[in-house]
């Protein structure tokens, strides 16, 4: 949020509204990092808003949980990644591209497509 890579601001403006959200998971992410944010909470908080107010947030439903259950069963031995595990099993849920700047960490779930902005 904070630190826009300009690749990363140019594929956002190469999309129509509507063709890019994120999951309610991501927006919970977010949430936090606002609420961890100190002297720039109020900055973050606005810059936050308007990121959510141009991008939907896709509940995470029944078909986010029936994919949760398999891909967490195919990468339990990676005990830490709890919330990613969340955000790639309602990405494959809603048969949406996964965009991330940290592809290895979600390489491991079977069917998810990746694409980092950055590369």
């Amino acid at each position: 949020m904070k630190h826009q890579p300009p690749p990363v601001v140019e594929r956002f403006g190469c999309c129509r509204v509507g063709e890019v959200g994120v999951s309610t998971i991501t927006a919970a992410e977010l949430e936090f990092g606002v609420a961890d944010s100190g002297s720039d909470q109020q900055r973050n908080r606005e810059a936050l808003d308007r990121f959510l107010a141009e991008v939907s947030v896709a509940p995470f439903d029944r078909l986010g949980a029936l994919a949760y259950g398999p891909g967490r069963l195919q990468t339990r031995e990676r005990r830490r990644d709890g919330l990613d595990k969340l955000i790639a099993a309602h990405a494959l849920a809603l048969g949406a591209i996964l965009i991330t700047n940290t592809p290895s960490d979600f390489q491991a779930y079977p069917g998810l497509v990746i694409e980092n902005w950055l590369e």
